[in-house]
């Protein structure tokens, strides 16, 4: 390894480390670690600035696909890092006008300072705004006399669904979701919105989300090429890989259009449902099996090495799951004696073959000390389609002659913690009340 090589892994690991602990300290250490070494760049470092009008956004809080870069095979990116902050709500029952005002005051502080994720230019490699999006708990709607909507099931009812223990279900009454490829970012607008910072990118920060909600749990991620192998304390996962079981996600057949995730009726139209998962993953096992009985559990067995490669690349665009793969899931499980976690996965999809759930993160968990956990979080039109996709993985679903731990990769993961949250537009994203 060179010196430029192991200054680059410090840095990492600094940012890491200062986004997982949060305070003005750590978004101190993390904005030096991430500034150019340009003496011309400023101290703190600057970014592309946001809007003035709340207009000159999308009407969803979830439109990010056009916002977020893509890869060398055109699909859209996830952002290298994410901070997911679970919120208690301290505000009035029901809330108040000036309440309402004061959290859309403090949301549009980020998007004043901060361009949405990368402006609408796609063609550059890095996401260097922010995205974010604020969803509300069955457990607030309640609280606040909002009828749940049918499409938002509560977080106890998909564990009891999917076979899990209902304790754990979060108890947040919100979660806000931020996204950016700079871990200063994130750190950044937590400070400003729950803490004393007084200017945010030049912006002046007058209003915050402090007295109206209270954060009760961090949740830190990292996402992207090499991070795992970088964050997770274990030689097997390669260097290059995407995620910590060593293989891309994330093809265009799998990642359906925003419109699939939105709501076209009902009094949050325009909005969309967020299910949020933790997740353990069995790493040492999964390591334990050789690389092509990995690739076709992962994928299907019908892939092979040279269709594949290392860690997925060679598929390109698409993750060579097809219709046939689906229909043939008995046959080729007889065959090889696998079966595959994309093959199964897609099982779930609907008439058209879409998938039916849209990933809004799947990074590693780097606030948790095992170094093998994961944040996973999806939007849908109805959190059924969650459970729907998520059940398509469990073993019992299948009349299959195949042990458990070659069936997909549902036996080397366990659940830690599971949230749903209704995402309305971002003209109602401030308390909503009843209506």
């Amino acid at each position: 390894m060179t010196s430029d090589d192991a200054r680059g892994l410090s840095r990492r690991s600094l940012v890491k480390a200062a986004l997982a602990i949060g305070g003005a300290s750590a978004l101190a250490a993390c904005q030096e670690a991430e500034r150019s070494t340009d003496e011309g760049t400023p101290d703190p470092p600057e970014y592309p600035r946001g809007v003035e009008e709340r207009s000159e956004l999308p009407d969803r809080q979830h439109a990010w696909d056009d916002y977020l870069v893509r890869s060398v095979h055109g699909t859209v990116t996830q952002s290298q890092h994410q901070l997911l902050l679970g919120l208690s709500y301290e505000g009035s029952v029901p809330p108040t006008d000036d309440e309402r005002t004061q959290v859309e005051d403090a949301l549009r502080v980020l998007e004043r300072a901060f361009q949405w994720g990368s402006g609408l230019d796609t063609s550059g490699s890095v996401n260097n705004g922010l995205l974010f999006m604020l969803g509300y708990a069955p457990r607030y709607l309640d609280r606040v006399g909002v009828e749940v909507p049918t499409e938002l099931q509560r977080p106890e009812t998909v564990l009891s669904e999917l076979g899990e223990d209902t304790a754990m279900a979060a108890d947040f009454d919100a979660l806000l979701l931020l996204d950016s490829d700079y871990a200063s970012i994130l750190l950044a607008a937590e400070q400003a919105l729950f803490a004393e910072q007084e200017e945010l990118n030049g912006v002046a920060v007058d209003a915050r989300l402090t007295g109206v909600f209270e954060v009760t749990e961090r949740r830190t991620g990292v996402l992207g090429k090499g991070r795992p192998a970088q964050e997770i304390d274990d030689p097997n996962i390669p260097e290059d890989a995407p995620l910590s079981m060593g293989f891309r996600a994330g093809f265009d057949n799998s990642l359906p259009p925003e419109d699939t995730a939105t709501l076209t009726e009902g009094p949050f139209a325009g909005g969309t449902t967020l299910a949020v998962s933790r997740v353990k993953t069995k790493l040492d096992d999964w390591y334990d099996q050789p690389h092509e009985q990995r690739l076709k559990e992962m994928y299907c067995p019908a892939h092979d090495t040279e269709q594949v490669g290392d860690i997925g690349d060679a598929l390109g665009n698409h993750s060579g799951i097809t219709e046939e793969n689906v229909e043939d899931l008995e046959a080729l499980a007889e065959e090889h004696g696998i079966v595959g976690h994309a093959q199964k996965v897609a099982s779930a999809r609907d008439e058209n073959f879409q998938t039916q759930i849209l990933r809004r993160s799947e990074g590693v968990a780097t606030d948790d000390v095992d170094g093998s956990t994961f944040n996973f979080s999806s939007i849908q039109t109805d959190t059924r389609k969650f459970v729907e996709v998520r059940r398509a993985m469990d073993v019992d679903q299948y009349d299959v002659d195949v042990p458990a731990d070659r069936h997909g990769i549902v036996d080397y993961l366990g659940t830690r913690s599971r949230s749903t949250f209704l995402v309305p537009s971002r003209a109602d994203r401030a308390l909503p009340s009843e209506r």
